[in-house]
């Protein structure tokens, strides 16, 4: 017994079905009204010979048809969402079915009017189209009357170009989005007075605020993905004014991959109103400095850290190492590291930059060429309640790593500096400046063949004898001039080779989204529905993104030559009070209506303003516009190196009397709350009294 097989009719195959009854249908049609036309309109005065041959060619014309149509994929298009594409396949399958007709209705029947070959092509392509294309507009018309009366969110896009076009298109061929555009804006006054898709271009920025009110908008598309920096940012917090929702493009590329739509369209964060061009790089200067080369990166799980150890992971370093004291951010950096750059050889290690035997243990272990130094305790208020802590870290700790770079043959140092360094008026920026004279003492005594001047900070007594520091005890040349050179170690203490590391410092201010940064508070705040705590409304500083600033840290490396402060352009400083309530308008809200913005006033030892640069340096130019070279400050290297064994002792004591150590040592210190002549007096027997121990 045969097995019997079901066929399954299914709806697309009926409606495929009813097309082609239609087609007949059409097509029939199409050349009768030709004939009906080229009489008059009057059946009675059409020649029985050219209705002869209609009907008899019928039949087999409309089976060609048929066929064509399938061929050129009529009957398997979706309709709903035809577009330009259907219609060009509709104009060829009349030229193709309209040159048949006229060809064997001719040869094989009769000739006919010429007026009938023509309007029958003409009334065919018509039928067969118009049908498809009907149903599409019923869809987009119902859309349209359903968005007005669901009360749609009303849209203005900004860019009359070729991504804001098709934006619109898009938002009016959607079901799905609740939206309808209602104006856009652009430079061009060509195009003023004039509608894209039927949506009237207003015309320039300047008719943003006065359209918003008057279209009633809720919702704003920045769509001029070629635009620079600075005109995005001028146009979005111009839009950020109306207090309507803003989205725009990521970039330019969008448009070169024909991506550009809804779902590429992402709200416009504070980077956007902030406006910094693109940063740019030489990706071979780097690649060359990094490339098969140790990487040490301290405080690498922290916000800067973090992100030059990533950067360093895929430029193909031999060996990465992420040395940090907090393992819940060593881990994270690992696991992201290990996530985009799999085959990257990753070392992560828990320590302090003030433990000296963590410190050398690890140089000796891997003998990093590279060293980035971003281990720093920051938060300013923080380290004015803890001044000792912040000296073992950010100093003590320092000139511990920079020892070791110097004692196993690393090749360049880089220190993360700070614009706080600069005439500081709080105990972390103090720090930050003694760090720069630290690595800028070692960088000038190796140059100068004068290491042996360099003393040994530890707090271990058994440490004395020298056994952690192999240059104390070890190989020693004597210069021409009578200096004690040291001689480096090679690895597993094979050879000798004078030390030859360069130091340099990295100076730059704020960066956007790290910890500590006053932006995750705001945002934080505001979630909380406010206030916003401002400490002064005059208070500016200088901003720039963590990717930014870790590649221009490892562009300035490239650069070094040792004893270098390059300072990173910062661009435009920006007041923290607009900061402040440009967040609070992106969050759909308005400022001093819906969250209040509250000044707490100046905390100790916080300016106004941040500087770039103290009065004694000056600025060279490097070939990267946004890298520039400080020139260094002369001071006495050795008068400073001989006071930080003593910095060292009194931190160690947990003595509020480093306040009168630093002070002394940084002489453009100049504290937001002066020591007294009384605490003066007092710190300075309290110094005398540690030291005689």
């Amino acid at each position: 017994m045969g097995k019997k097989y079901k066929i399954q009719i299914t709806k697309s195959m009926v409606v495929d079905f009813l097309f082609v009854l239609y087609d007949i249908f059409a097509i029939a049609s199409a050349y009768f009204l030709a004939l009906w036309f080229r009489f008059d309109g009057r059946y009675s005065l059409i020649p029985k010979n050219y209705l002869k041959a209609y009907v008899r060619f019928l039949p087999y014309y409309a089976f060609f048809c048929v066929i064509v149509f399938y061929s050129l994929g009529l009957y398997r298009s979706i309709w709903k969402y035809a577009s330009a594409l259907e219609v060009v396949r509709s104009m060829i399958a009349a030229l193709v079915t309209g040159g048949f007709h006229m060809a064997f209705i001719t040869a094989v029947y009769s000739r006919m009017p010429i007026s009938y070959y023509f309007f029958g092509a003409i009334f065919q392509f018509i039928l067969i189209t118009g049908i498809r294309f009907f149903g599409r507009f019923i869809i987009v018309l119902k859309r349209i009357v359903n968005k007005i009366d669901d009360d749609a969110k009303r849209v203005m896009i900004v860019g009359a170009g070729e991504a804001g076009r098709t934006i619109i298109k898009e938002i009016k061929g959607s079901e799905y989005l609740n939206e309808i555009p209602v104006c856009v804006i652009d430079a061009d006054k060509g195009k003023w007075k004039k509608s894209i898709e039927g949506v009237p271009v207003v015309g320039d920025r300047e008719k943003i605020l006065v359209s918003a009110e008057e279209y009633k908008v809720d919702k704003i598309y920045y769509a001029i993905p070629s635009s620079d920096k600075q005109t995005q940012r001028d146009i979005l917090n111009i839009c950020n004014e109306t207090g309507c929702e803003l989205k725009t493009l990521p970039g330019i590329y969008q448009l070169a991959n024909g991506e550009v739509d809804i779902k590429q369209m992402k709200d416009v964060a504070i980077e956007d109103l902030l406006g910094r061009e693109q940063v740019n790089v030489d990706m071979d200067e780097i690649y060359d400095q990094l490339g098969g080369k140790v990487v040490l990166v301290t405080g690498g799980g922290g916000s800067i850290g973090s992100e030059i150890a990533l950067q360093v992971a895929r430029h193909n370093p031999k060996v990465l190492i992420v040395f940090d004291i907090y393992e819940n951010n060593a881990y994270a950096i690992q696991h992201k590291i290990l996530n985009e750059v799999p085959d990257c050889n990753l070392e992560v290690l828990i320590g302090s930059v003030r433990d000296s035997r963590r410190v050398n243990d690890i140089f000796k272990r891997f003998r990093p060429d590279i060293v980035y130094h971003a281990a720093a305790h920051k938060h300013v208020p923080l380290m004015e309640d803890s001044p000792c802590e912040a000296v073992k870290n950010n100093v003590i700790g320092t000139y511990k790593v920079a020892y070791a770079a110097m004692m196993y043959g690393t090749k360049r140092f880089v220190l993360i500096s700070t614009d706080k360094a600069v005439n500081p008026t709080n105990i972390m920026g103090a720090t930050k400046r003694l760090c720069e004279l630290v690595i800028q003492s070692f960088d000038k005594m190796i140059k100068n063949h004068k290491e042996s001047m360099l003393p040994v900070l530890h707090v271990h007594e058994e440490d004395e004898d020298g056994s952690m520091y192999p240059l104390a005890k070890g190989v020693k040349r004597v210069d021409e001039n009578n200096n004690q050179i040291f001689m480096i170690p090679g690895k597993d203490d094979k050879g000798y080779t004078e030390a030859r590391t360069e130091y340099i410092a990295v100076r730059f201010g704020n960066v956007l989204g790290s910890n500590g940064s006053v932006i995750p508070l705001f945002k934080e705040q505001i979630k909380n529905g406010g206030p916003v705590t401002v400490t002064h409304p005059d208070i500016i500083r200088y901003f720039m993104t963590i990717p930014e600033a870790a590649s221009l840290v490892l562009q300035a490396g490239a650069y070094a030559t040792g004893g270098e402060i390059f300072v990173l352009d910062m661009g435009d400083p920006v007041k923290i009070v607009d900061l402040a309530k440009n967040l609070i308008r992106l969050s759909g809200m308005v400022p001093d209506k819906d969250i209040k913005i509250e000044y707490t006033g100046l905390r100790p030892g916080e300016k106004l303003y941040e500087e770039k640069l103290m009065d004694e340096e000056g600025l060279t130019k490097t070939k990267n516009k946004l890298i520039h070279i400080g020139k260094p400050v002369e001071f006495d290297e050795t008068a400073f190196l001989s006071k930080l064994n003593g910095l060292m002792e009194v931190s160690y004591q947990n003595s509020e009397a480093i306040r009168l150590m630093v002070e002394e040592l940084v002489d453009t210190f100049h504290p937001s709350e002066p020591l007294s002549d009384e605490q003066k007096k007092k710190y300075a027997d309290e110094i005398a009294g540690i030291l005689a121990c």
